[in-house]
């Protein structure tokens, strides 16, 4: 199946350095040695950039910057979910300032037309699940895209400037960049495009700064919109933004990690006997049929799921993830064996999570009331 990349489709095998051909991205290097504190970064998941050079340079002058970024309330909080909260906390302990907004208007208009639904979703779900990764949400600006401020004056620049962005985009663009002109996708882009830029007005930051946006490869054509108009509009002086692309955690059973298929997803409330089930029955094996055959030629550790979740984090110490690659690698290690690494570490993880979402649901409660 040939690969296709959208903001509301992910089908095929991804070829990522097609994207960055396709997508005119740039390949990240020459990062200071904070990046390498990242599991993502350091193993090269988040793969390429935008004008990244910007936030660099921030940091590295002890200058302001803003990273902010979305969450779709659709389905179950999973582990590729859990990439963007992990960068979130990343950047938060380097000193940026959070924007975190709850897309509740794009859901409503592209896929879920129950307003209560989508916010019980985003505090179930989502919040809870940031904040027990570690996100410290008193230091956020979290807002849902139908409700931005209870500040008058806040709640008018954002939409205003959201309808003033319509001007300055066209249906041949829209048509371009999404391959759709559909009123309600086109509503919750410009939508999406006031979300990245607002930071930037004076009833917010108060000046132009640096604005990172970190997503999966599928949401650039958000961004490339973004970027476009907000160079355009003249009645501001907003700095271009900057993003970063990671690439799709593996689903279970190969392609991308999807809400909408619960045999490809582990969530982050699940019972861990039931992950562990999941794991031996679904998850997709780079091994050989049989034992005989594995010893001697060996697994594919790119293809197997278990080794992905490995390397995506679940196992942070490089040396150990390289010794597991060159036993799967060289037959040392049977793909039971394999998964059952993953299985243990995997329940370690969730019995700590959700000790630490009874807590973060208790922050939540208050934080929404």
């Amino acid at each position: 199946m040939p690969q296709k990349v959208t903001p509301w489709e992910v089908t095929g095998s991804i070829d990522y350095s097609k994207l960055l051909q396709e997508f005119g991205l740039q390949t990240l290097k020459d990062l200071p040695a904070v990046f390498q504190d990242s599991v993502l970064f350091r193993r090269c998941i988040i793969f390429a950039h935008r004008d990244f050079g910007r936030i660099v340079a921030a940091l590295q002058n002890n200058k302001p910057f803003v990273v902010m970024t979305g969450l779709m309330p659709s389905g179950k909080f999973h582990f590729g979910h859990k990439m963007v909260a992990d960068q979130l906390v990343f950047y938060q302990k380097l000193g940026a300032k959070i924007y975190l907004t709850v897309a509740d208007i794009e859901a409503y208009n592209t896929r879920n037309p129950n307003m209560k639904e989508l916010r019980e979703t985003a505090i179930r779900e989502y919040l809870i699940n940031y904040i027990a990764l570690g996100l410290d949400i008193n230091k956020c600006d979290f807002y849902f895209q139908s409700a931005r401020s209870q500040d008058g004056k806040k709640a008018n620049a954002y939409y205003r400037l959201a309808n003033m962005l319509a001007r300055h985009a066209t249906f041949n663009e829209f048509k371009a960049i999404y391959g759709t002109i559909e009123p309600g996708k086109m509503a919750a882009s410009l939508l999406q495009a006031a979300d990245m830029l607002h930071p930037q007005l004076p009833e917010f930051e108060g000046k132009p700064l640096p604005v990172l946006v970190p997503v999966g490869a599928d949401q650039d054509p958000h961004l490339r919109l973004a970027r476009d108009v907000s160079q355009r509009i003249k009645e501001f002086k907003f700095i271009q933004l900057s993003s970063t692309y990671h690439q799709f955690m593996p689903g279970l059973k190969g392609g991308k990690m999807s809400s909408s298929d619960p045999y490809s997803y582990i969530a982050l409330d699940e019972d861990p006997k039931e992950v562990a089930k999941k794991i031996n029955k679904y998850a997709f094996s780079g091994g050989q049929p049989t034992i005989e055959e594995h010893r001697k030629k060996g697994g594919n550790p790119d293809i197997d799921v278990s080794f992905q979740m490995l390397r995506y984090g679940l196992e942070p110490d490089d040396k150990k993830l390289e010794k597991t690659y060159k036993d799967y690698k060289s037959g040392k290690l049977l793909t039971g064996e394999l998964k059952k690494i993953v299985i243990d570490k995997l329940t370690l993880f969730l019995q700590e999570h959700q000790k630490k979402r009874k807590n973060a649901e208790k922050i939540a409660a208050k934080l929404i009331l």
